[in-house]
């Protein structure tokens, strides 16, 4: 039987009992005609406050146009957005993964709300990205997601200096607050980072949160492949927003929907296209919680699984040399994939969202000749991909870590203890953190912070200051994806919740084994338990509004943090 089209928006607008419905949207200039083609949702995150959205007015003006030259009728939804890199180290930092719920709880509401045929979503910043696919699962209507694009790379003007010469991100500047405040570079050094690293339109531009996520997605099928590796600035971004356009109704005509695409194969597929690039730790939580949303099932052990058979072979920021639009200019992740797939690393028979095979996608890859940003498998970066999982005393749950750009395999210190992100940059700049400790940041999971903050601004003061390589630091919240160093995230439980990072104090001992797999403190589980038990019940940092609802409904980190975990699976 043929797909109908008009499957949802036909008992909206269809029907003398429907004139009200019809008559509200003529007096936005909706026709009869218009009104009895298939309904395509467009939803971006454009705002005023960041970079990464700035172009999303324009790319859904061309996928609208795109809707419009393939038989359907455009319906623009705008949703909200928060931006880490300007939140990291505040409070305001505590909204942006909440950001990700609420924006695919807005975008689903309208969608479901107007009863759409089809829709397209348009990503940038880092959880607009998780979120806007997170919705094609929950809606399952058929629709396809763009990502804005990466930024452009920047260029110091000053010659000399410690950053001079460098191809800028975001990465730079903070690890140039960390050079200033450890008196390596000048206030007019800073400033000429700060004035330059980030030039234009576009998400930060290393393999960080939102360029692991955007390439994940291609390699997930929902996003066509190539179209997310483009920079936000290149020309061919829009020829990519037109034909999303396009493609979102011809697949409302095939009635082909995100959950007839996607598959368990699928996730392993991005798993590993995050693994070969050095991908950022979020990529852990946000596949995790998209996976929830395709009622898919996925777990830590299948990310340290996949970690170990899936090398290096993209020479990224944070920890390689390359940015996103370089990577775009090697090929993108089409080459990546097509290394991984004559390895046996990949499933290429899994769908994608452009009706071709994801090994069919990849065989298409046109590969510059000379590149060096993406080696072959069997010339790797490194053996084993770029996130570990680990386990222990301190996180029986597990807990996350990012070793590509990291050679040491095994760190034991005294623990300094932290309840706030900012009192740990505080210690840093104070001179107060000395080689071998491990930093212990706590109260910073889903609910204790609540929002599981990223430790930004702890990390590239780490790196600036040259304490990178010779300090450890954990936490149960979360990473920057231009975060690099020894640094473990996502314990669970979390502290909030007494688990045994709450029972660490100053001078404990910790060891991370990356080999083993185990985070540990030297304590017994008699001990552990005694100082859980004295602890008093922690009181949470909100009670009201988002951030309180938030608190009570989030699950643990383990789980992809999502708000609906007690609903059961789909």
């Amino acid at each position: 039987m043929a797909a109908d089209p008009r499957h949802n928006s036909r008992r909206l607008y269809e029907g003398p009992d429907r004139a009200v419905a019809r008559s509200m949207m003529k007096a936005i200039g909706e026709t009869d005609e218009s009104l009895a083609r298939p309904q395509i949702g467009i939803a971006h995150c454009w705002i005023g406050t960041m970079p990464c959205n700035w172009n999303h007015r324009e790319l859904a003006a061309l996928v609208a146009q795109g809707v419009r030259e393939a038989g359907g009728t455009p319906l623009e939804v705008n949703t909200v957005a928060i931006n880490d890199a300007i939140t990291t180290g505040t409070e305001g930092m505590k909204t942006s993964l909440v950001s990700r719920e609420v924006i695919a709880d807005s975008v689903e509401l309208v969608a479901r709300g107007h009863m759409f045929d089809g829709i397209v979503t348009i990503s940038g910043c880092d959880k607009t990205i998780p979120a806007m696919a997170m919705v094609l699962g929950r809606l399952n209507i058929p629709g396809t997601m763009l990502y804005g694009g990466s930024i452009a790379s920047g260029r110091c003007t000053q010659e000399g200096g410690l950053f001079s010469g460098r191809t800028l991100t975001v990465q730079d500047v903070y690890e140039a607050v960390g050079a200033y405040t450890a008196g390596r570079i000048t206030e007019a050094e800073l400033r000429d980072v700060e004035d330059h690293a980030c030039p234009g339109a576009g998400a930060c531009g290393g393999q960080f949160t939102a360029n692991t996520m955007a390439t994940a997605y291609q390699m997930l099928g929902i996003s066509p492949m190539g179209t997310n590796d483009i920079p936000a600035g290149h020309a061919d971004k829009a020829a990519a927003a037109l034909a999303c356009g396009r493609l979102a109704v011809d697949l409302v005509r095939q009635g082909l929907t995100p959950r007839a695409i996607v598959t368990r194969e699928s996730f392993e597929n991005a798993i590993a296209g995050v693994m070969a690039t050095g991908g950022s730790s979020n990529a852990v939580l946000h596949l995790l919680a998209t996976a929830w949303e395709f009622g898919i099932p996925l777990d830590l052990d299948d990310f340290d699984r996949i970690s170990r058979r899936t090398p290096i072979i993209a020479d990224m920021r944070p920890s390689g040399r390359y940015t996103a639009p370089e990577m775009h200019a090697a090929g993108g992740m089409a080459v990546v994939g097509k290394r991984l797939m004559e390895a046996g690393l990949l499933h290429p028979e899994a769908r994608t969202v452009t009706g071709l095979s994801l090994g069919d996608e990849i065989a298409r890859a046109s590969e510059p000749a000379g590149q060096t940003v993406i080696r072959p498998v069997t010339d790797p970066f490194k053996s084993e991909g770029g996130l570990v999982v680990l386990r222990g005393n301190l996180a029986p749950g597990g807990a996350v870590m990012k070793v590509s750009g990291q050679t040491k395999r095994l760190h034991r210190g005294p623990a300094k203890v932290f309840e706030r992100e900012e009192d740990a940059f505080a210690a840093i700049r104070d001179g107060r953190i000395v080689p071998n400790d491990v930093m212990v940041l706590r109260n910073e999971g889903p609910r204790g912070g609540p929002g599981m903050r990223e430790m930004q601004l702890v990390t590239g003061a780490l790196q600036g200051s040259g304490l990178g390589e010779h300090v450890a630091l954990m936490t149960d919240g979360r990473f920057s994806g231009a975060t690099r160093g020894f640094v473990i995230g996502h314990v669970v439980p979390e502290a909030f919740e007494g688990g045994p990072i709450a029972a660490i104090r100053d001078g404990d001992t910790v060891t991370i084994d990356v080999d083993a797999r185990r985070l540990d403190v030297a304590l017994s589980d008699d001990e552990i338990a005694r100082r859980r038990a004295g602890r008093p019940a922690p009181r949470p940092a909100y009670t009201r509004g988002v951030l309180g609802k938030y608190a009570r409904l989030v699950a643990d980190a383990s789980r992809g943090a999502v708000t609906d975990w007690d609903s059961g699976p789909v």
